[in-house]
């Protein structure tokens, strides 16, 4: 009898869920931004959370939660409910470099995440305020090699991708500069608009606007290729240092072990999403490319293959947490 009554209530755990999961979603959905608002990651949680709820008809509420370098927020989701009600929009740092830089880091992305989709990535752009000496990234460097540890570049935080192209271009070009990492990516910006920072790696959405303005220049790009946003910027890899090759990328992600219905649901919302016209226009416009490139199937490895990739840049460039 025992055996049966716990058989039974099996049963109805599992129909209840599955219930639920074909309701889903019956009620808002938390998009937790791991950062603070205004940030590049804000900015494109708001137009998929936005994007998202017109196709789900419920709606999709941002909602930031910043500090340690996205840790925090991405752990919250981690161990939130595995039900598709949070979901986290995680980068590159969050999923890839903080695995590196933070030893005792408190979540798993290789284990406690289910990936939906990866909405684009992004190159960053090595940028000077208009005043600044030096006009090339040959005279940058120029410039440190001749003033060991004077020059500073900002960052988002520690461990995100601006601090690990500073880090290595340091590493590549065998020069001293002092990493001082903010809160978030707006505040290194205006220290560097306010000459209290020498330059910055960020993301073409942030800067454009200062550099068509004339308030910022543009010495490099950190991808492999030029990036579509700002396509008369060279790359590192184009100005002497070949391998050169930092992307930023931002990733859908739910807790690992969402019901398949519910993830499905996800992937399904989010394929048809990134090929809404309006939707690409406005990624675009933030700097985003390839958006949707990757099939849901082979995000969770290209996440592995990051963390290992991303490893290896963090101690070729000997990045640590300040």
């Amino acid at each position: 009898m025992k055996k049966l009554i716990q058989a039974l209530f099996a049963l109805v755990i599992g129909w209840a869920a599955t219930a639920s999961a074909a309701g889903y979603p019956d009620h808002p959905i938390r998009l937790i931004v791991p950062f603070s608002g205004g940030t590049s990651t804000d900015l494109v949680g708001r137009v998929l959370g936005e994007a998202m709820s017109r196709k789900l008809g419920q709606p999709v509420i941002v909602e930031n939660r910043p500090g340690a370098g996205g840790s925090i927020g991405t752990d919250y989701v981690a161990k939130s409910k595995k039900d598709g009600y949070v979901l986290s929009l995680g980068t590159v740092g969050t999923q890839a470099i903080n695995p590196a830089l933070y030893p005792t880091l408190s979540y798993s992305p290789a284990r406690d995440f289910t990936y939906i989709s990866m909405p684009g990535y992004t190159p960053t752009l090595l940028v000077v305020r208009s005043d600044a000496p030096y006009k090339t990234l040959a005279e940058l460097v120029a410039y440190a090699k001749a003033h060991p540890d004077k020059l500073s570049f900002g960052s988002a935080g520690n461990g995100t991708s601006g601090h690990l192209a500073g880090e290595l271009l340091k590493s590549m070009a065998s020069i001293q500069m002092t990493h001082i990492p903010f809160k978030e990516g707006g505040q290194a910006l205006a220290a560097v608009l306010g000459g209290q920072v020498d330059f910055m790696f960020y993301h073409p959405a942030a800067v454009l606007p200062y550099i068509r303005s004339g308030k910022m220049r543009a010495l490099a790009a950190s991808s492999a290729r030029r990036s579509e946003a700002a396509p008369d910027v060279a790359t590192l890899a184009e100005s002497g240092y070949p391998g050169f090759d930092l992307t930023a990328w931002f990733m859908l992600a739910a807790p690992a072990g969402v019901d398949d219905e519910v993830k499905q649901k996800l992937i399904g919302t989010l394929a048809e999403v990134l090929q809404e016209t309006k939707v690409k226009e406005q990624l675009l416009a933030l700097g985003l490319e390839g958006t949707g490139s990757l099939a849901s199937a082979q995000l969770q490895g290209f996440v592995d293959a990051e963390i290992a990739k991303w490893s290896a840049v963090v101690k070729t460039a000997g990045a640590r947490v300040d």
